[in-house]
């Protein structure tokens, strides 16, 4: 999750579009990082405010993780927010390396993390944000495997043959966790501050 500004109730960038998790104690799931560039698009960075900033650090000489496409850095300098498709389906974002986050858009990077509660959300640009009636449960999709999961190859052989979603037996232990913990859905717009209030209102629900 993103922290807006600097002021919203203190969140914190934990991950981009994954996590590390582990069951701890009795009860709980214990959250790490992904090490991992955070893929931004340039809309995503235009409605927070962070592609002038981007742009500029560009200007200056600075530069992103080396994974961004050319395309995209082009479009920073040019000041042209408008998202690019590779594809159909797949656009093309800003690849942002997790430390410069502090640096560039004032957002604190968490180390750690337990989980509280699952949220699902929908983003429709032009919807009113809100907490909605679906339901939504965890599947097999919802975890990495190394079987999907080709562009974090184990070039050391550090899992020593364990897949890269975890032993079967520790997956099975988080999944049972996480499904007795809340669960929301939520619908998302390209309205910020809306879209963030609706956050902070799911999150003072489940601590």
């Amino acid at each position: 999750m993103v922290k807006l500004p600097r002021t919203l109730r203190g969140w914190q960038l934990l991950a981009n579009d994954r996590v590390l998790v582990r069951p701890t104690g009795d009860r709980d799931v214990e959250v790490v990082p992904w090490p991992a560039a955070a893929a931004l698009g340039l809309g995503l960075m235009e409605s927070l405010g962070w592609f002038e900033i981007s742009r500029e650090h560009l200007r200056a000489g600075g530069s992103f993780h080396p994974t961004q496409h050319e395309a995209v850095t082009e479009a920073l300098l040019a000041g042209d927010h408008t998202p690019l498709w590779e594809n159909a389906k797949r656009e093309r974002k800003a690849q942002v390396f997790p430390d410069q986050f502090p640096v560039l858009f004032g957002v604190p990077l968490a180390t750690s993390g337990r989980v509280a509660g699952l949220l699902f959300p929908q983003v429709d640009a032009d919807a009113v944000p809100d907490i909605t009636d679906g339901v939504r449960t965890l599947a097999e999709a919802d975890f990495m495997s190394g079987a999907m999961e080709d562009r974090y190859p184990d070039v050391f052989g550090q899992a020593q043959g364990v897949d890269g979603g975890g032993r079967e037996s520790a997956r099975a232990e988080v999944a049972a966790r996480l499904a007795g913990l809340p669960h929301r859905t939520v619908r998302l717009s390209h309205d910020v501050p809306a879209s963030a209030a609706v956050l902070c209102k799911v999150a003072d629900g489940i601590r």
